[in-house]
C-alpha cells in the first residue's frame, strides 16, 4: 500500500485546482493493469522454466501483435535508425527486464515481484533529475519516502511457520540447499548451480521463507 501510494502521488495532477479525472483512457489503463496482474500470476506458474525462452515467446507474440496493429492503423514504416534504436530499447527495457522479472517470480512470488517492479515510475522520475536538469519536487520526495517504506517492510518481513511440502517432480536451476537433497543419476551435470529433473520428497518443517517456487502453500488463519 505504501508503494502504491507513492505511485499515486507521482501521477497526481500538478496543475492548480486539478483533481483526478475518470475518462475512457483511465479505464483502459486500469484494465491494462488488471491484465498485467493476471499475466504475472499465470507467468509465475511457468517461472521454473527457462526465463530466456519465456521472454522470447512473449516478446515475439507481443511484437507481432503490436506490429500488426500499427500496420492496420496505417502507420508509416520507420527508418533503419529508428528501428535500431527501438530494438535496443526493447532488448533492455523488455527482454532483459522480463528475464529478471521471471526470475523474481520464481524466488519472490507474484505479489512481491509486482510491488518491487512498481517502483519503476519513481526510478524513472529520479533519473530524469540529472538527465534534464530538473529540481526535486515535493511529490517526488514524498513518493521516495513512501516507496522506501514499502520496500523496507517487504525486506524486513519475517515469514516463519511450519509448512508442508508435498512430493513434487520438476526441473529447474538449483543448488543443493535444504529443499534439494536428492540423489543424482550418472548423467547429472556436475557443479552447482545446475539443472536436471529431480524429485522433492514430502517434508514438514519450519523456517523463514518467501512464496518462491517451493513455498506456494495454503495458510491457515485463526
Amino acid at each position: 500500500m505504501a508503494i502504491l501510494a507513492g505511485a499515486l502521488l507521482l501521477s497526481w495532477p500538478e496543475a492548480a485546482g486539478a483533481g483526478p479525472r475518470l475518462n475512457w483512457g483511465s479505464v483502459l489503463i486500469v484494465l491494462a493493469c488488471v491484465s498485467w496482474g493476471i499475466d504475472n500470476n499465470l507467468t509465475r506458474k511457468l517461472s521454473a522454466a527457462d526465463p530466456l525462452q519465456i521472454a522470447m515467446i512473449k516478446g515475439l507474440a507481443a511484437g507481432a501483435v503490436n506490429l500488426g496493429l500499427s500496420l492496420a492503423g496505417g502507420a508509416p514504416s520507420p527508418g533503419l535508425r529508428t528501428v535500431a534504436a527501438a530494438a535496443a530499447v526493447g532488448f533492455f527495457g523488455y527482454g532483459v527486464s522480463l528475464v529478471l522479472f521471471v526470475l523474481g517470480l520464481r524466488h519472490l512470488g507474484a505479489a512481491r515481484t509486482g510491488a518491487y517492479f512498481s517502483t519503476a515510475p519513481f526510478i524513472g522520475a529520479a533519473l530524469a533529475l540529472p538527465l534534464f536538469g530538473e529540481t526535486p519536487t515535493l511529490a517526488l520526495t514524498g513518493a521516495a519516502l513512501l516507496m522506501g517504506i514499502g520496500v523496507y517492510l517487504h525486506l524486513a518481513e519475517a515469514h516463519d511457520h511450519e509448512h508442508l511440502h508435498e512430493p513434487l517432480e520438476h526441473e529447474h536451476r538449483h543448488v543443493h540447499d535444504i529443499h534439494h537433497q536428492h540423489e543424482h543419476a550418472p548423467d547429472a551435470p556436475a557443479g552447482e548451480p545446475h539443472s536436471h529433473w529431480h524429485r522433492h520428497a514430502r517434508v514438514l518443517h519450519k523456517h523463514p521463507h518467501y512464496p518462491d517456487l517451493h513455498h506456494r502453500h495454503q495458510h491457515e488463519h485463526a
